[in-house]
């Protein structure tokens, strides 16, 4: 899985066809298909080519794609049941990308029907009119893909369409079909319309809603319109607000051909990659501390002193990231450095400013912080012991038993806690922790030295104090 994403608008890798006329269309030999047959043909071309119409998404390969892939090749609707941060919207935008780069449109059609088939009163009027000459525009993917947020306040008009009085006042009577102002989902036709957290629309709004998902047609104002509109409706709903706070009324939910629950991932590794794609970092993390945000957020989503039914958002770990990355960027320009990297004392930054993304269990209340520094500190401990097992940290130890003392903090520059550590002869221990952890510049030896000395606090091997911006090993 991954979070939910910007628009996955992409740049048009080639120009759109020269062809210009109906006429030509036909002459090119252009096979008009629906927008089912699209989908199911390029889905099926990437998966015989090998290639993965999926990118950026991780943790699904063997759950939810092979279901929606079935559910596409089925030619259904689509609706997605998630808790937030699971990536249920990146997913549906993913979607564009099975569609054709390039597809024929009637030029100035309201509706951007196929120039074989013009189903609005006006588009067939035109095409009875002008023949072969009929004018054809080409519609880029991105432009066949729209989302809509699903709110309390909107209306019929804003997903099927209303009366136009600017058309009537022109003089039109009001039967006549083009006095119309389509909606959202007509405005679809021959291509996606994704509805997210569908169980917030008002339950007279999801009921305009039966006849373009089953019959395919639009009801405004008494009028029925039989426009055969092609359109793949596709929506994304949170399984509380699913049961309590809204609800998607039984005859819509029955009316969608498949309901596929998504999940967290269920791998570390999968969670790591999720931070890396989605944070946008002003300065270096390491791996180590993405590792132990990954970890981190993995212990909230099973504790027990957490309401798991709002779920741990991916969200958490990214801000996380992007937050310890902030406080890098504040210390190096603050104190001079040269290179700004993330430290394991940076951590305790996140932890004071996420804990708003997390609803706690009532029982807890006045305990989330010391909830959140006890998982935080768990979650630092298993990543000490997978990185540095079989290390042998007694001189470290002796050294500090011995009366020294390391010195960091948020302010403390990288070559400053570098130049603090203890002298421990001979040894290649500081060399060893490095090349675990593959520390190349200061600020990254410095964050692996600070990490092995938070794993023999947390094994108890060595004291820490914190205070006034400093934390003190000795």
């Amino acid at each position: 899985m991954t979070s939910a994403p910007s628009n996955q608008a992409s740049t048009p890798t080639s120009t759109p066809p020269a062809i210009s006329t109906v006429g030509a269309l036909r002459a090119s030999g252009h096979v008009e298909k629906t927008l089912r047959q699209e989908i199911r043909d390029n889905l099926l071309a990437a998966l015989r080519e090998g290639r993965d119409p999926w990118p950026g998404l991780h943790g699904f390969e063997d759950t939810v794609i092979p279901q929606l892939e079935r559910a596409l090749l089925a030619g259904h609707d689509v609706v997605l049941l998630g808790e937030r941060g699971q990536g249920k919207t990146r997913l549906l935008r993913t979607l564009v990308g099975l569609l054709d780069e390039w597809t024929p449109v009637i030029e100035g059609s309201e509706l951007g029907e196929h120039p074989y088939d013009p189903i609005t009163h006006g588009s067939r009027r035109r095409a009875a009119e002008l023949g072969d000459d009929l004018p054809v525009a080409w519609r880029h993917r991105d432009e066949r893909y729209a989302e809509k947020l699903a709110t309390p306040d909107t209306s019929v008009a804003d997903l099927i369409g209303d009366v136009d009085p600017m058309k009537v006042a022109e003089g039109r009577s009001l039967g006549d079909p083009e006095t119309i102002h389509f909606g959202l989902i007509p405005r679809s036709h021959r291509g996606i319309v994704a509805i997210n957290e569908l169980p917030d629309l008002a339950e007279r709004i999801q009921v305009a809603m039966l006849n373009v998902m089953e019959e395919r047609d639009i009801q405004i104002r008494g009028y029925v319109l039989r426009l055969p509109l092609d359109v793949l409706v596709v929506a994304s709903a949170n399984p509380e607000d699913y049961t309590n706070r809204g609800r998607i009324i039984t005859p819509l939910k029955d009316r969608f051909g498949a309901e596929i629950r998504t999940h967290y991932p269920t791998e570390l590794e999968d969670e790591v990659a999720v931070i890396r794609q989605e944070a946008s970092l002003v300065a270096e993390v390491p791996d180590h501390l993405v590792e132990i945000l990954a970890r981190f957020t993995r212990a909230l989503r099973e504790s027990s002193a957490v309401d798991q039914r709002s779920g741990v958002s991916a969200r958490f770990a990214i801000a996380g990231a992007e937050t310890i990355a902030a406080a890098a960027l504040h210390r190096a320009t603050s104190q001079g450095e040269d290179h700004a990297v993330a430290r394991v004392v940076d951590l305790e930054t996140a932890v004071d400013v996420l804990g708003g993304k997390i609803e706690f269990e009532s029982g807890e209340e006045g305990r989330e912080l010391e909830i959140l520094g006890h998982l935080l500190r768990t979650a630092t401990a298993e990543t000490v012991r997978q990185h540095f097992r079989g290390l042998d940290f007694a001189l470290l130890v002796d050294a500090i038993e011995a009366g020294s003392m390391v010195t960091t903090g948020e302010q403390v520059t990288a070559r400053d806690f570098l130049t603090g550590l203890p002298v421990l002869g001979e040894s290649e221990l500081y060399d060893d922790v490095c090349d675990r952890l593959n520390a190349t510049n200061d600020g990254e030896r410095a964050g692996a030295i600070e990490l092995a000395l938070e794993g023999l606090y947390l094994a108890r091997r060595v004291s820490k104090e914190s205070g006034g911006g400093e934390t003190v090993y000795g």
